[in-house]
């Protein structure tokens, strides 16, 4: 028999019966049962029942086992009783009743429990990190991500592409992150930087003739930690490829994403149909350029409708130049209590608070039937109604010339007047009183709005205000219960805008990235910097940007020419990018790609909030680890062969 088993804890069932067994394992939990112990025994591949009575000839030393002790046991497998058979593990219908055990690793006092479903600290998780990695719901998000990654691969090598290993060691490279730089022995003062991307040598690996290239590739970022991105490091599934046009990369991307969530995603339903949007439309809609599409909502311009209103701060932020209002429609949300939490939420992210609208029933006024009756005959006289309906009095001189015009649309047009007066819907809210009933009723038709529903309105520069009003529609999605949870919804944003203006300075800058190629070439570059549309594209999938990509800027005098209007000159070009741009002159070919976030994926397939219960050894928020002691303070002698000297901190 082998020195530690013969089988694994899912292995044995009824058909093994009588057998004499092996098994090595944790503890995972020790129940009492009047002098009969029982022993949940867990390894890496499942869970087995085993026993032990004062009959056994190790009983004593069975009792002092505790929970984590790794064990090897030997014994006899029994099935069940019928009604003890345990139908939710593969083990279930026997046990193994110990006739021999060895104590192959003793466990101190826990400071976290594998057992059961308790919630520890952050710091607690990270620096006992191998124990947490026990847990079951661990042990299963860390098979999901290796299945996941060679899934990737295999759908990659199925589509004719290879993978290739760029180098981790290299060059210093601004990609819209901070660097982790390594310092050189043997060139003193000098540093290498880990690749925050492999984005330049994918690009020189179509230059040099690979048609098409992937890697799950290791990345390296000095950023600021985030529930959905690590503060150091990270894997992606990086590819590129030549001849391509946007589309070609879509079309090549999308079967491999796609697949893995319907191979992974647990039954939910992955959207077939992947839409294109402007990355001004989602601002738009969303409020985000990731937007989550399993939420309905769209947010819609309407400033018409406050321009020159009664609602003095919406009306005076109107008249300043590149200011808009925009609603973020509320279907069900027509109560004022859930308009106050939103108004709480608003405060929370920073605002003195959100306006609303709600739109709620009313008694329909007694005359309103009379009313409808005189607008159909075309009788203008209503001065018996003015005395009998308060309401009629606000209206009536509108209703008189209407009538009197004589064109059918004018008749709806004083029907839908008599509606929104002594009908049975009814706008309410601050907004609602501020602005008057022919805006709220044009908002609400604008809308598609109904009794029981709401609008909220957010205002100012769209820049400023859109990552709240985003934020606010997720919420709003959230708590109605519109946003359907059953589901992948992808979109590709495409059309960003590759430059932007500080509002500060005036400085045009770019606004994302400086290497994908301008809509329109060279000419585009000719006129308005902030009309320039790039040849970049990102995939979002529930809220989250999985892919992102762009077709390249490969020829060199488009390249010097959108950096130069970034104010970076061709010498500042040459020695950033020199390796790149000097490759680009010996025939380079049209190309393009994109990256995928592994950990992203993988954090969404298992259902997962935080890229940490994804990943194996993660960082804590701070980027230290807790169990291996990093970052650390390098020795004296570590530090004079790399001829440096740490400037203390005051």
């Amino acid at each position: 028999m082998h020195a530690f088993r013969s089988h694994t804890c899912a292995d044995l069932t009824a058909k093994n019966v009588g057998e004499t067994v092996r098994l090595s394992g944790w503890v995972h939990r020790v129940r009492d049962h009047g002098g009969v112990l029982f022993i949940d025994l867990r390894d890496h591949y499942g869970m087995t029942q085993v026993l032990c009575d004062p009959d056994s000839p190790v009983f004593a030393e069975v009792e002092k086992a505790r929970s984590e002790w790794c064990i090897r046991i030997d014994g006899e497998v029994k099935a069940r009783a019928e009604s003890l058979v345990n139908s939710k593990i593969p083990t279930g219908e026997i046990e193994v009743f110990v006739r021999d055990l060895e104590v192959l690793g003793a466990a101190k006092e826990l400071p976290l429990m594998v057992f059961g479903d308790q919630e520890y600290p952050e710091e607690t998780r990270l620096r006992y990190r191998y124990l947490d990695l026990r847990r079951e719901v661990m042990q299963g998000n860390m098979a999901l991500r290796s299945d996941v990654v060679a899934s990737m691969r295999k759908r990659m090598w199925d589509q004719g592409f290879r993978e290739y290993q760029t180098p981790i060691i290299t060059a210093s490279s601004p990609e819209g992150a901070r660097d982790f730089l390594v310092p050189s022995r043997l060139h003193p003062g000098k540093f290498y930087a880990l690749p925050q991307a492999p984005q330049q040598f994918k690009q020189l690996l179509m230059v040099s003739g690979f048609d098409k290239y992937f890697q799950i590739a290791p990345c390296f970022r000095d950023e600021d930690p985030r529930a959905d991105r690590s503060p150091t490091d990270f894997y992606q599934l990086d590819l590129e490829m030549s001849f391509v046009t946007q589309q070609d990369v879509f079309d090549t991307i999308q079967p491999v994403i796609g697949g893995i969530f319907e191979e992974f995603g647990g039954g939910k339903t992955v959207d077939k149909d992947w839409p294109q949007i402007s990355y001004a439309d989602a601002a738009l809609k969303y409020g985000s350029d990731k937007p989550d599409l399993r939420n309905p909502i769209e947010m819609q311009v309407v400033s018409e409708h406050f321009a020159g209103s009664g609602f003095a701060i919406f009306a005076k932020l109107l008249e300043q130049e590149g200011t808009e209002i925009r609603a973020i429609p509320a279907p069900t949300g027509g109560s004022r209590k859930f308009c106050d939490r939103m108004n709480a939420f608003a405060q929370k992210e920073g605002l003195p608070g959100m306006g609303y609208i709600f739109w709620r029933k009313r008694d329909r006024s007694p005359v309103y039937e009379d009313v409808m009756a005189k607008i159909e005959s075309g009788d203008t006289d209503f001065e018996r109604f003015n005395a009998e309906s308060e309401y009629f009095r606000n209206f009536e001189a509108q209703i008189v010339q209407l009538i009197k015009a004589g064109d059918p649309l004018d008749k709806i047009k004083a029907r839908e007047l008599a509606e929104m007066y002594l009908g049975d819907l009814e706008a309410a809210g601050p907004l609602a009183k501020n602005i008057g009933p022919e805006r709220t009723e044009a908002i609400r038709q604008q809308l598609g709005l109904a009794v029981g529903d709401a609008a909220f309105f957010l205002g100012g520069k769209p820049k400023q205000f859109e990552p709240v009003a985003g934020r606010a529609r997720n919420v709003i999605g959230e708590e109605l219960g519109l946003t359907d949870k059953n589901r992948f919804a992808f979109a590709w944003i495409v059309d960003f805008p590759i430059y932007e203006r500080d509002e500060e300075t005036g400085r045009i800058d770019f606004e994302h990235n400086p290497f994908s190629m301008p809509q329109g070439g060279l000419e585009a570059l000719q006129g308005d910097p902030l009309a320039v549309r790039g040849y970049q594209y990102d995939l979002a999938c529930n809220g989250y940007e999985l892919v992102s990509g762009a077709i390249r800027n490969h020829k060199p005098e488009i390249m010097f020419k959108a950096f130069e209007i970034a104010g970076y000159g061709r010498d500042e070009v040459e020695k950033r990018f020199g390796g790149m741009v000097n490759a680009f002159q010996y025939g380079a070919p049209p190309h393009g790609g994109c990256a995928a976030g592994v950990d992203r994926i993988v954090m969404l397939l298992a259902e997962a909030d935080n890229l940490r219960d994804v990943m194996l050894f993660p960082m804590n928020q701070r980027a230290e680890d807790l169990m291996m002691g990093a970052p650390s303070e390098p020795t004296a002698e570590q530090l004079m062969e790399l001829s440096l000297r740490v400037i203390p901190q005051e």
